[in-house]
């Protein structure tokens, strides 16, 4: 259970078998608080991403990150977001874009595995956040022609995701809409609905209840 604010919020994930609590903890919030996140922490962030697993070591990951420290390079990211992300967005400390190198380094081969590794590095970033009392909110809406253009991304590179990062908010400065979404209860497919033996959408007797 969590208290933003006075206000209640309860997001620990209803899991079926146990997980770690920061597991269970981490979820993408809508009402950000404007408190500022200390470099140091951010720093860690980014650091837990840069010990993510990835194909070969390839570490295809990049990040652009703006903070509200400098505010004409926050709104030039904020304005690559789409307009339902940047209601919200906006109050946040941070935001980032993801990017994935899309080739190997060592023989310029395409690497398929290029997103998912900058996924697994974001994972890694999410929980350290968590840990530290940050949250994130990773968003596919925004317009990445643009942001490829405000930021010169070159060919070979592709972005992957927006990020907002930050301490929790008070959902009450959110639209009605939003706050609907911010107090809906977690959900998720169960096991059965994914883990499989023997052929494709046959559940596993592992999983089965």
């Amino acid at each position: 259970m969590l208290i933003s604010n006075g206000i209640k919020i309860n997001k620990s994930a209803d899991a079926q078998y146990p997980i770690h609590d920061l597991l269970r903890s981490r979820w993408s919030p809508l009402a950000f608080s404007e408190r500022a996140v200390e470099p140091e922490k951010l720093c860690s962030v980014l650091e837990a991403a840069r010990w993510a697993a990835s194909s070969f070591n390839e570490q295809p990951w990049s990040f652009i990150v703006a903070t509200k420290n400098n505010q004409v390079e926050f709104e030039r990211l904020l304005s690559c977001l789409a307009e339902g992300n940047q209601e919200w967005a906006r109050n946040a400390p941070v935001l980032m874009l993801s990017v994935a190198k899309l080739n190997f380094e060592r023989n310029g081969v395409e690497n398929r595995h290029a997103f998912h590794d900058v996924g697994t590095a974001v994972a890694n970033a999410a929980i350290q956040a968590t840990a530290l009392g940050l949250f994130i909110h990773q968003m596919a809406g925004f317009d990445v022609p643009k942001a490829k253009e405000v930021y010169g991304i070159p060919n070979g590179y592709d972005l992957v995701e927006a990020i907002a990062l930050g301490y929790l908010g008070n959902p009450e400065t959110l639209s009605e809409r939003l706050l609907q979404r911010e107090q809906a209860p977690r959900t998720r497919k169960s096991l059965e609905q994914f883990v499989f033996s023997g052929s494709w959408n046959q559940a596993s007797p592992l999983v089965k209840k």
